[in-house]
């Protein structure tokens, strides 16, 4: 949700902020806008793309060497002109962006408009600039300290940053909650919400912190503290090539990161899982290998798609490692009053790393006494520093909004866990584990195989497009892969879907069932096969349409369903990572048929850093 770009240095602030909102798009959005300094404050916004943005500021004097730049996604306020960032002081002096949501901007207003204070938009942000510069004129103070002093009153969430008139060769930025990182170059410094507008000018970043001030200059960073207390910035070096947030020659993204799950997949397993040696090396398992060995429970905390991996992860524990397991959608956690005890463990799964409503719950979970393991993509995330210990997926940056490679990289860094921890409590044998280790090192070359028949694929979504309702279902580890499948296509293709086990189909929602209802199953050979054919006879018998996703050979289903998609033959645990596969790529192709921007879906935001 919402991105930030800033740049101050000698080069042209404008053309580098205006490519890394493009960049930052994915995050998801509804106005943009920019701020630059040059002989006073310019400001222009716009509802809508940044490319309507670009086309309003065709022929101006965008000349500027210190600038910032925001993509709004509407909070506070309907998207508009008036409403979209930057935002200016009442004096006209000051401009701020800000990604994050101030809980007690109406207590913060009621006291400006007692002052005099008006408003020409309906966001917090507006108030949260105009609170700094009361506080600037009162306590005749400059605007770093009065940026310190208001922080210390807000409640929620924010990254900020700030240009003042009066000081032009300075960025004010701050965080909580948010995410902010820093370029640093040659007498330049770029601030971004991620890396991506970033890495084409510098590998150097400093990821700010939470409750830390940094003051920038064209060769100067400095970071402090709320308490005024200098802070060493930690400078590290970006593992991140240009390429790999550019499309390189597919159509969308998305396709581009379905197509890239071999590969992303091999470097999730690459170091750490050797069949053949018969070994998985997690030091951030086997570093803590007793709370996981010891853990009366554990506790899986995520949101959206992350939540359908904990789900399929919560069959594999139980199975593997015989430990309970809860899966906790985060953005319930916090306020459910939920019964910690120390030693449970905690694992929190954000592909971004910056999940507002999963960061609370894991902090919450913290103060009890939990031990939090987190699994995410993105390195030096607000929850890889918030976390005990944890894993990365290494599936590289993911631009398009419906998550693909980072599912499956959860998935097969959640295996690797389970039979990490299973292999040492001796709750698996020696033989089914090495299975299963073979199993895991065969995934690349069998989704190599399956991305081969996307033509096959393609032809089903073309005859499925025009539907305005489908069911999605499956059985044990294949159920939440159908709840998988349905969010997939709701995201992309706008049509209304659900997930089921198949079983309870029988306790509603087969009333749904008609001759216009496809109904895609997930059915690969495994414990449930029988009972999902009989599902499957049900729908058929109502004259509705089946899909159905097999394994590789099955003749019995073949014969029943109208349509079938095979994946190859797998054992039941590691399967879901196939079975996926087609999900993805029946929603893409579908969306794509209705002629959708399958990459960045309406309301959508990549990285949801609001509760």
């Amino acid at each position: 949700m919402c991105g930030i770009v800033a740049y101050i240095g000698p080069r042209q602030a404008y053309p580098i902020i205006l490519k890394g909102l493009k960049r930052l798009e994915y995050r998801g959005y509804d106005s943009a806008g920019v701020a630059l300094l040059n002989s006073g404050l310019k400001v222009y916004k716009k509802k809508g793309k940044v490319a309507d943005l670009e086309e309003t500021l065709v022929g101006k004097d965008l000349h500027a060497t210190i600038g910032i730049g925001h993509t709004r996604w509407a909070t506070h306020g309907e998207p508009s002109d008036r409403n979209a960032h930057p935002h200016v002081s009442a004096n006209g002096k000051l401009s701020m962006i800000h990604n994050g949501i101030i809980e007690n901007y109406g207590q913060l207003k009621q006291e400006l408009e007692n002052k005099g204070y008006t408003f020409s938009s309906d966001t917090d942000t507006e108030i949260l600039l105009k609170f700094i510069e009361d506080i600037q004129i009162n306590n005749k103070s400059g605007l770093e300290e009065a940026v310190r002093i208001a922080l210390k009153r807000v409640v929620g969430a924010y990254v900020i940053v700030i240009i003042d008139e009066d000081n032009p060769d300075t960025l004010i930025a701050a965080r909580k909650g948010s995410p902010l990182v820093i370029g640093i170059g040659k007498g330049e410094h770029f601030l971004a919400s991620d890396a991506t507008p970033i890495i084409e000018y510098t590998k150097e970043v400093v990821y700010v912190n939470d409750y830390e001030l940094a003051i920038i200059k064209s060769d100067e960073l400095i970071l402090k503290n709320l308490g005024n207390e200098k802070v060493t910035p930690f400078i590290q070096k970006l593992d991140l090539e240009l390429a790999a947030i550019e499309k390189g020659g597919y159509d969308h993204f998305m396709l581009k990161e379905i197509f890239e799950q071999p590969d992303t997949i091999f470097d999730c397993l690459r170091g750490r899982l050797d069949a053949e040696a018969g070994t998985i090396t997690m030091a951030g398992v086997q570093n803590h290998i007793e709370q996981f060995k010891n853990a009366n429970r554990i506790i899986i905390i995520a949101c959206g798609t992350s939540w359908h991996a904990g789900l399929i992860a919560e069959y594999i524990f139980e199975e593997l490692c015989r430990t309970p397991v809860e899966v906790e959608y985060a953005s319930e956690f916090r306020y459910r009053n939920p019964v910690i005890h120390k030693g449970d463990v905690i694992i929190a799964i954000s592909q971004s790393g910056e999940t507002a409503d999963t960061i609370v719950a894991i902090e919450k979970a913290k103060e009890h006494g939990a031990f939090i393991f987190g699994v995410v993509n993105a390195v030096g995330s607000s929850i890889a520093r918030i976390s005990h210990a944890g894993a990365y997926t290494h599936a590289g940056p993911e631009i398009g909004v419906a998550s693909t490679k980072a599912f499956t990289g959860q998935l097969v860094v959640l295996m690797m866990i389970a039979l990490k921890v299973a292999i040492e409590k001796k709750t698996i044998d020696q033989k089914r584990y090495l299975h299963l280790l073979n199993e895991l090192q065969e995934l690349p070359d069998k989704i190599t195989l399956m991305l081969r028949e996307k033509d096959a694929i393609r032809a089903v979504a073309n005859k499925y497009k025009d539907a305005t309702d489908s069911l999605y279902l499956g059985r044990g580890y294949n159920f939440p892969v159908a709840l998988e499948g349905a969010l997939k296509l709701k995201e992309i293709s706008y049509i209304h879907a659900e997930g089921y086990p198949a079983a309870e189909m029988k306790h509603g929602p087969i009333a749904l069932v008609q001759e216009t209802l496809p109904v895609v199953f997930v059915a690969t050979k495994d414990s449930y096969h029988e009972k999902i054919v009989s599902n499957i006879q049900e729908i058929k018998a109502r004259k509705g349409k089946v899909i159905a996703v097999i394994t590789a050979g099955d003749e019995i289903i073949t014969k029943m369903a109208d349509d079938v998609i095979s994946v190859p033959e797998a054992d039941e645990i590691v399967a879901p990572v196939l079975s996926t596969i087609p999900m993805q790529l029946l929603a893409y192709y579908i969306g794509v048929a209705k002629g959708y921007d399958v990459d960045k879906p309406r309301n959508l935001a990549k990285s949801v850093t609001v509760e």
